[in-house]
């Protein structure tokens, strides 16, 4: 197992403990995260959905190493890629069916960043998308629906597979296999995916300010930098936040991904070489004779993504790489060519026709500008900390429990790590690596409430990630930490 499978199973491995405490599954929901992390349903085995869409990155390419160089992420066979970068699997629940609209012939919804699981057959765009990377060769590279059913029927999970769908469940191939598909679409559409826990979420709720930067960037982000025109910054309705998304498909003007790992594939895979266009929207159009006639307008075009996460990242410098093909690799590069396309010294759009010049190109920006929508767009991730509540009693106890981002972070070869407790209990404190093993026990044993602190030596480690768990009252949090020698 290489470095990187490594790590993908140690994040699925504390996303499972970790989380397990904040938000209670129902069985479907439990169901497809099994299915999700569930390493064994790919052929060679080794890879699962969170290979390509990892919790501590967003639900989308956890490995800074790809997202910084080739992007598009190997398959179970470790010579084989597709052609674009993993999407997050967040916050996309909410897409429509695909439809056109009858005024300006925009197409709104599906999934894929092309935009190929519609939603026509099973009434449900996100379940559509689950299904295709399980038979995908470039991906889960299994032979046939009836390969996967068969590994999930002999799974430690088939017991709750014939508890949410019957007795019978396995019976028919094809039926238990748009259920796996649902089951994992009910999963990335539970509280645990989309938690709604960013800085953001909690402005929103009035526990927390922005800062004057952040207010700033939100201003124009809504304004002058037309981001909101898809990027929509309003309730998507009356029980759900802002997602950042208006479901529709945009050109860019992007310019092409020399580093694509797609051009070299064998012709088996990818006949056009490095000729090859990605003709996004548009070229699945011309697979659908109802729209064929609409292909040609939708050249270029590819999914305006949800921003919501797309600054998570599990250490500060963790390189995340933006835009369908990955061009990108920050997010100022990103703002400034949003800012600057038409006036600054770019490479040429991959595809030229149908490239969006209303809403993006020119903006007239300057560098500050650009600076306060990154400090905005960086409020949008999942997982921020309120600053925890001192009560006003004598004995200052707190009123919450956290476990507290450890400082220095990064740090060689000691760092202090601080929690608060608001009520007395057992307490454990420990400290794993990224292969999920446990390195050391700081805190066990009963403790009282209060603010309290310990220090980690890490003197005899090496340098790499490591995390910090505290479990007090029923309660789990867990932070990261970087050593760095």
């Amino acid at each position: 197992m290489n470095i990187f499978k490594i790590l993908i199973f140690a994040v699925a491995i504390l996303f499972i403990a970790g989380t397990a405490s904040a938000q209670s599954l129902t069985p479907k929901e439990a169901l497809g995260k099994a299915i999700f992390f569930d390493s064994n349903l790919s052929t060679p085995t080794g890879q699962s959905c969170a290979s390509c869409h990892s919790p501590e990155t967003g639900f989308t390419g956890p490995s800074s190493e790809i997202n910084s160089t080739t992007v598009v992420y190997p398959g179970a066979i470790p010579t084989r890629f597709g052609n674009r970068k993993p999407p997050t699997a967040a916050y996309g629940g909410k897409s429509p069916i695909m439809y056109k609209k009858l005024k300006d012939n925009l197409f709104i919804g599906g999934m894929f960043w092309d935009g190929r699981a519609t939603g026509w057959e099973l009434g449900d765009p996100l379940a559509e998308q689950a299904r295709g990377p399980f038979l995908n060769p470039v991906e889960q590279n299994n032979a046939s629906k009836e390969v996967v059913i068969n590994k999930i029927q002999n799974s430690d999970y088939a017991t709750l597979f014939t508890q949410v769908y019957g007795h019978n469940a396995f019976d028919n191939i094809e039926m238990a296999y748009n259920q796996v598909a649902d089951a994992v679409a009910t999963y990335e559409r539970s509280a645990e995916v989309n938690p709604f826990t960013s800085k953001f979420d909690y402005h929103l709720q009035g526990k927390v300010k922005l800062t004057k930067q952040e207010k700033n960037g939100e201003q124009i982000f809504n304004s002058s930098g037309k981001c909101a025109n898809c990027h929509i910054s309003k309730r998507h309705d009356k029980n759900t936040p802002p997602l950042f998304t208006d479901f529709s498909y945009d050109n860019l003007g992007m310019p092409k991904n020399p580093d694509n790992p797609f051009y070299t594939q064998l012709p088996e895979i990818n006949p056009d070489g490095v000729n090859w266009i990605d003709k996004g929207l548009g070229g699945f159009l011309e697979t659908v004779p109802q729209y064929s006639q609409y292909a040609a307008e939708n050249y270029g075009k590819h999914k305006v993504p949800t921003l919501r996460n797309v600054d998570k990242r599990p250490y500060e410098g963790f390189v995340k790489s933006y835009g369908h093909n990955g061009f990108f690799k920050s997010l100022k590069d990103i703002v400034h060519f949003y800012n600057t396309r038409d006036v600054g010294m770019w490479p040429p759009p991959e595809v030229p026709m149908n490239v969006n010049t209303a809403e993006l190109g020119n903006l007239g920006l300057s560098s500050e500008n650009e600076d306060a929508i990154v400090a905005f767009l960086k409020t949008l991730s999942d997982g921020y900390m309120l600053p925890l509540a001192r009560n006003s009693i004598a004995d200052g106890s707190p009123t919450n429990f956290g476990l507290l981002q450890n400082t220095p972070n990064p740090f060689n070869p000691s760092t202090q790590i601080r929690y608060e407790l608001p009520i007395a209990g057992y307490v454990t404190l420990k400290v794993y690596n990224t292969l999920g093993q446990e390195i050391a026990t700081l805190v066990d044993g009963v403790q009282e409430a209060g603010f309290k602190s310990v220090l980690f030596d890490a003197s005899n480690l090496p340098s790499g990630m490591y995390f910090a768990r505290l479990v007090a009252d029923g309660l789990t949090q867990t932070r990261k930490m970087l050593l760095l020698k």
